[in-house]
């Protein structure tokens, strides 16, 4: 394509001084290839392939016969950084310095995300293999382990209570957890001052916190204080130092990101300020909020050690969270793994597992709550926005309905000239 553009002609007359006329550039002439953005070219596919192989090869031949090297990982560590070295010199071949660079660069991402997925991928499935003999049972999910021992085949005792007191507890932690996190979040961001940059300095400093000072903080500030027994309670509470900051960080993040001009029109047409955070700010916010409180619920159903500290083991079905020990999930994992009995430790990954599966319940009902864009109803709210509308128009309709009467009452103005009907069809 031709670099040089065409020459604007003279403005007219008329037009105002210093006026120019915006020219297309010449188009004739040989284009560059389009790239696709979103699908890989015949060359691309070749060049991934050959270094694949090409890598496997050298590492096999470095493991196998050249080098007096073993082990399956130092295997895949080698193959990938050979793929890494024949992929650079493939696009080398053919691309400048910044083809080489994007091409890196995605296939660096890539690995990092299929390393992740893997990742995620292996801890599932090695929690279900592990404990397929426990997680079959009915039992396990209807019993609780007062009756049963680490001797007891699987087909007695469960898990119930500990099911019950990660519940328990996970609910009195985000009750204290979302309403403190999402005003501390709203005070960061709406008020601000020399108190707000102090607050948000101390989360930032607590996000790093280990989960085993929090039970210490705990252990020593309400147990040895105020109750004298561990609880689920003390257990919730200790729950909640661990998810605090997390959720504040997350919202405070989230909050940023609603425009100002969202505020601003809030604030011309006559709302406070406090309506306007209610009414526009945090509806606005809703979809990042959740995540937020995501976060944090996966920061704080899983933690062992502050529950090991406040809570207690107990083997004992318990609802109440204000007397007595009161296990949970992870809790009972670890209690159950340390066992030498194959029984016990077939509990315990089944456990791991239900564990899992609670994380990902309570993650889709989240991702349901608050998954809708803002702005967009549900089928129930528009119905009710409907309703609502119709009994406005209806109420309307009657406030004008005796205005229009009176207007048609004889007056000492002369009358108006008669006009025909209008057809109906």
């Amino acid at each position: 394509m031709s670099d040089t553009l065409l020459e604007a002609p003279p403005a007219p007359a008329s037009a105002p001084r210093g006026a120019r006329r915006t020219t297309v550039p010449d188009r004739v002439g040989e284009t560059g290839e389009r790239r696709r953005l979103h699908r890989a070219t015949f060359e691309e596919r070749f060049d991934l392939i050959g270094a694949a192989a090409a890598g496997l090869a050298t590492s096999t031949l470095l493991f196998g016969w050249i080098a007096p090297l073993t082990g399956v990982v130092g295997w895949i560590v080698v193959s990938y950084l050979a793929f890494l070295g024949y992929y650079v010199l493939l696009t080398a071949l053919v691309g400048d310095r910044q083809r080489i660079a994007d091409r890196v660069a995605t296939v660096l991402l890539v690995s990092a995300g299929a390393i992740l997925f893997g990742a995620l991928v292996f801890v599932v499935v090695l929690a279900l293999l592990r404990g397929r003999d426990a997680f079959w049972h009915l039992n396990f999910f209807t019993q609780s382990m007062e009756l049963a021992g680490p001797l007891d085949p699987l087909t007695e005792g469960g898990i119930l209570h500990a099911i019950v007191g990660t519940l328990i507890q996970i609910t009195i932690a985000l009750a204290i957890t979302i309403p403190l996190g999402i005003a501390t979040a709203v005070f960061l961001n709406e008020v601000g001052g020399r108190f707000a940059r102090f607050v948000r300095t101390i989360v930032d400093a607590m996000t790093a916190l280990p989960s085993i000072v929090a039970g210490l903080f705990i252990y020593a500030a309400v147990i040895q204080l105020v109750t004298h027994q561990r609880s689920g309670f003390a257990a919730a509470l200790a729950i909640t130092v661990m998810m605090l900051p997390i959720v504040i960080r997350a919202a405070d993040v989230v909050l940023r990101l609603v425009p100002g001009n969202l505020r601003e029109a809030s604030y011309a047409l006559g709302a406070g300020r406090w309506r306007t955070v209610w009414g526009v700010v945090l509806p606005t916010a809703r979809s990042g909020l959740v995540t937020a409180v995501i976060l944090g619920t996966a920061r704080g159903i899983g933690e062992t050690s502050p529950v090991l500290l406040t809570s207690g083991v107990t083997a004992v079905l318990s609802f109440n969270p204000f007397s007595g020990p009161m296990i949970s999930l992870p809790l009972q994992v670890f209690d159950f793994v340390r066992s030498p009995e194959p029984t016990m430790i077939a509990r315990g990954f089944g456990t791991a597992a239900v564990l899992l599966m609670l994380v990902l319940v309570l993650f889709g009902i989240a991702r349901v709550i608050g998954g809708r864009p803002p702005g967009q109803l549900s089928p129930r709210q528009q119905q009710r926005a409907q309703e609502a509308s119709r009994r406005d128009a209806d109420r309307m309709a009657r406030r004008a309905a005796p205005v229009t009467a009176s207007s048609t009452a004889p007056s000492e103005s002369p009358a108006p000239v008669p006009h025909e009907k209008a057809d109906p069809s």
